[in-house]
């Protein structure tokens, strides 16, 4: 453990102009006498008071902000990406994440995805060198296409859909959320469904609505209803 302090802290040191403190020997506190040397080495301060806190601080976090369900997903994410060659594949995680979603994967297409995952795996990894040294998942959804293989493994090609599909997803639902909070105001909160959606997505796709000229929403305004006073 002390070699895997030395080389993290060293290059630290070297970067940031530091000096290299020498491992082995007690750790000194700043704020205090160098009278009250600690019983414990600089390593050993470095290795539980520094790396193994800031660990556990993280893992906190994340427990925090990620719950069970979304951790399968992840996980499950992460072994469908074929980046190392397919180093991270896992049936098991894999069909973890299938299940969180049982509309879509029932008990006899989980079956049939399992086998099928048993057999896609051999067939990338072993069998067809065209999907050595893939950079991600859009690589890997590409390569399934153009070698005609999603049609051989048609529910791990969904998978791998659903994963491209769902950081879009997840993004333009917390857009919405964020937009609702400044458009739903206190002065405007007792709009109905259908005014609060008309107001959203021209907040949402403003870069997109930014290309509209305003005489083409006036003529679409005036298509809607008869006016008695013509918009200029």
């Amino acid at each position: 453990m002390k070699d895997g302090i030395h080389l993290l802290m060293s290059p630290f040191c070297i970067k940031h102009d530091i000096v290299i403190p020498n491992f082995d020997e007690f750790y000194v506190n700043s704020g205090r006498s160098r009278r009250k040397v600690a019983e414990h080495t600089i390593s050993h301060h470095c290795r539980v008071n520094v790396f193994i806190k800031i660990i556990d601080c993280q893992l906190h976090e994340l427990k925090k902000r990620f719950n069970e369900e979304t951790t399968y997903l992840l996980m499950g994410v992460a072994c469908l990406n074929p980046v190392g060659s397919f180093s991270s594949f896992d049936i098991k995680k894999i069909l973890r994440m299938a299940e969180l979603y049982p509309d879509d994967f029932d008990e006899n297409i989980m079956i049939t995805l399992e086998n099928q995952l048993a057999t896609y795996i051999v067939d990338v990894y072993d069998i067809d060198e065209r999907f050595s040294n893939l950079k991600g998942l859009g690589d890997l959804s590409e390569k399934l296409v153009k070698t005609k293989k999603h049609l051989n493994y048609l529910f791990v090609f969904c998978l791998v859909k659903f994963t491209l599909l769902l950081s879009v997803a997840t993004t333009t639902v917390e857009r919405a959320f964020s937009a609702m909070k400044l458009i739903k105001s206190e002065l405007r909160n007792r709009m109905n469904d259908e005014f609060m959606s008309g107001c959203l997505v021209p907040y949402v796709e403003r870069e997109m609505f930014n290309s509209v000229s305003d005489e083409t929403i006036m003529n679409r305004f005036h298509e809607m209803k008869t006016r008695r006073v013509q918009l200029e």
